[in-house]
């Protein structure tokens, strides 16, 4: 197998990966009824004219399953981040302290449960593409191989490599989807 083959397959390896852990990613953002500090610490805040993640003017606490507590290192904070939970859509109500925010997480109603499911299935589904796009790209680079000269064999070896590489790596999605699914239904 050629040094070009083998760098495509690694390449391929590598960005399959990366998809999954996106995708692992934006499914820790989806609220399964727990708090989560990834729930907010993404949201953008205005911080002296320039929008910043609330992770990175505050510290994000869990004291209970049902409770998140926001501490600005800067007490002006503690209204700008009330106003930028207040227009997400996360639907939470925040309570002002004099110097935190705290949010009460409320338990998900059936039908809350089922359009998060279905959140979350559409995420999976965008990781599952964006695999199955990587494995496209890999196997046109491996035809622009055979064009130019290499053989027709290592190609078509090639391209079996990229396609257990894309089945293991869809089988790992399906296992988040699983996960998560799991979490959301569980009362």
């Amino acid at each position: 197998m050629t040094e070009e083959i083998q760098f495509y397959l690694s390449e391929a390896e590598e960005s399959m990966q990366k998809a999954v852990q996106h995708t692992a990613a934006e499914l820790t953002k989806i609220r399964a009824g727990k708090a989560s500090p990834a729930m907010v610490e993404d949201l953008r805040v205005d911080y002296y004219g320039s929008p910043t993640p609330v992770s990175q003017v505050a510290n994000i606490s869990t004291p209970d399953a049902r409770t998140l507590i926001i501490k600005p290192w800067e007490k002006n904070m503690v209204a700008e981040i009330g106003k930028a939970i207040k227009n997400s859509d996360l639907n939470l109500n925040p309570m002002h302290d004099a110097d935190s925010i705290r949010l009460s997480i409320p338990p998900l109603t059936e039908e809350r449960r089922r359009d998060l499911v279905k959140q979350v299935k559409n995420e999976t589904e965008a990781g599952k593409i964006s695999i199955r796009n990587i494995r496209k790209d890999v196997n046109d680079s491996l035809r622009k191989l055979q064009k130019e000269g290499t053989s027709e064999d290592a190609v078509r070896d090639a391209e079996t490599k990229v396609q257990k590489l894309t089945d293991t790596y869809i089988v790992k999605i399906d296992e988040l989807l699983v996960k998560k699914e799991a979490e959301i239904m569980t009362v």
